[in-house]
């Protein structure tokens, strides 16, 4: 069944779900035999109709999402089983979007409504429609971790504030640092497909599609958005640790200091 023979007629719906989890794709690929694989997705045509008729595509990306294209409900179950056996650990769906797109002969791409319509779905389009759903739901999965990292380091920047100092204790603190050094990483790493798609160089429509829906989905700033979240938590981790540790030097000398006293108390006692 060829991939370009997948799109049927009417309204598309396109169902993107994002895990916690990265896929490797070439893990996959005994499992998806008749899919399509490059670099950055593997995607392959499904049947839900007894007679094979083909009815719609699904689309794998590496960070951790998938996109159903015309995929019945029940379908979509079946594959999302057929994925986690697969790939074992996978979470549920840790975020989800959805876009419908219609087709309107002489239509240049347009979003309006939560809906985009263009003038014909090309397979190519799809492609691109896919990738631009999936990384808006992969988006929303990494906004509110950062969200949740971002309370969690007021919490510790107002302890501070009230306080003046922080625990001696600083090992969570390093953990935290270093979850939160490992999530801007992966952020960085993985949402750097935001990039425009190759296909949309070599179709004007394909550009304009992606234009309109990460206009529609507001990538470009919420992407901004989570560096800047990112680059904030760590900058503050950063200060209360330099506190911690200024506490400890202060600790340690002081520590010296009354070692090096008790002992001239103790050579004077010796010398009395």
């Amino acid at each position: 069944m060829r991939i370009d023979q997948a799109m049927s007629l009417g309204p598309h719906v396109f169902h993107a779900i994002a895990f916690v989890e990265n896929i490797p794709l070439k893990e996959l690929a005994p499992t998806y035999p008749e899919a399509r694989r490059t670099m950055h997705e593997l995607s392959f045509a499904v049947s839900p109709e007894a007679d094979g008729t083909p009815q719609g595509q699904v689309f794998i990306y590496p960070f951790g999402a998938i996109v159903f294209a015309d995929v019945p409900k029940v379908q979509r179950e079946a594959e999302l089983a057929r994925l986690s056996a697969a790939r074992r650990g996978l979470t549920e769906a840790a975020a989800t979007e959805d876009i419908t797109v219609c087709e309107d002969r002489g239509q240049k791409p347009v979003v309006a409504g939560g809906m985009l319509t263009l003038d014909r779905l090309t397979p190519g389009r799809a492609s691109v429609v896919a990738l631009t759903v999936a990384q808006s739901a992969a988006m929303e999965y990494y906004e509110r971790i950062v969200d949740e990292m971002s309370v969690r380091t007021d919490r510790i920047v107002q302890g501070l504030e009230a306080r003046g100092t922080v625990s001696l204790r600083t090992r969570p603190l390093h953990r935290f640092i270093g979850a939160a050094t490992s999530t801007r990483n992966e952020v960085l790493n993985i949402l750097h497909l935001l990039d425009k798609p190759d296909e949309a160089w070599d179709d004007p429509g394909m550009d304009r599609i992606y234009d309109e829906l990460k206009a529609e989905f507001d990538l470009g700033d919420r992407y901004g958005a989570l560096e800047a979240k990112l680059r904030s938590v760590q900058e503050s981790l950063g200060l209360v640790l330099d506190v911690a540790r200024d506490r400890r030097i202060v600790l340690l000398e002081t520590t010296v200091v009354l070692l090096i006293l008790l002992e001239l108390i103790i050579a004077v006692a010796r010398l009395g």
